[in-house]
């Protein structure tokens, strides 16, 4: 299991001095395309940074929604998501070549990420976008109970997936991120270690209301905007280490 951060989100005077700290410790790198935070500066250091410390990057394009942290979900149809998603996907590219660096994967940010598990529509279109970039990316998604239902809409849409699960949010019992608007769904560094150290010994996770819920997943994430994950990240990078 590989572990992931979302980086690249400081933007202007407002920037996040975790991200120099997580980089270190991480394998993949899910950096911000500047719809929900990231400023072209800010991205191109955290390109650097990755390439200092060899860690693989992805982007990470979101709903334009820069005052909303692009946590807002938005009424785009599947031709406006498919612009969006190349949009962002092409300008980190763009950068990251500048800088001598491949982008490896694509992990949505946010709502649109949320709204892509969750809504038939949204996902059709973010599976089509995907497909339909000028070279192939994997695309990176929640671990869910319905892993193979996905892994075959994405098969048809000629798609690989990276299946993900997080260390510091708690899950519903479908399996969903539970809402930020409701309390608990970001854990506290204690909880996120034993969320980590259960992923770890037995693929699983205590949803909010007690249920264990099975997840089979590649990589796991912690959030770069989560100073307490971030905080906690070698402990967590110890544990990720011993399941593989």
């Amino acid at each position: 299991m590989q572990l992931n951060c979302d980086l690249g989100e400081s933007y202007g005077r407002w920037t996040l001095e975790s991200e120099s700290a997580a980089m270190p410790h991480i394998d993949q790198a899910n950096i911000a395309c500047g719809f929900h935070a990231g400023d072209p500066v800010s991205i191109q250091q955290t390109l650097l940074l990755a390439k200092q410390y060899n860690v693989s990057v992805g982007a990470h394009p979101s709903y334009p929604d820069l005052q909303g942290f692009g946590r807002r979900s938005m009424q785009c149809s599947e031709q406006e998501i498919i612009a969006l998603l190349h949009y962002q996907i092409a300008a980190l590219e763009g950068l990251a070549k500048c800088a001598g660096i491949v982008i490896d994967y694509v992990k949505p940010h946010g709502a649109l990420y949320n709204d892509m598990m969750s809504k038939e529509d949204v996902r059709r279109a973010v599976f089509s976008a995907i497909g339909s970039y000028h070279r192939s990316l994997p695309l990176m998604v929640l671990a869910t109970a319905n892993q193979d239902e996905i892994e075959e809409q994405a098969n048809q849409a000629g798609i690989t997936l990276y299946f993900e699960a997080f260390a510091d949010r708690c899950y519903d019992d479908n399996g969903q991120l539970l809402s930020r608007k409701q309390a608990g769904a970001v854990h506290d560094i204690d909880k996120t270690l034993q969320q980590v150290k259960q992923l770890c010994e037995s693929g699983s996770v205590t949803t909010h209301s007690g249920k264990i819920l099975q997840l089979q997943a590649d990589s796991l994430c912690v959030h770069g905007d989560n100073s307490q994950a971030v905080e906690a990240l070698t402990a967590i990078r110890k544990m990720v280490e011993q399941c593989r």
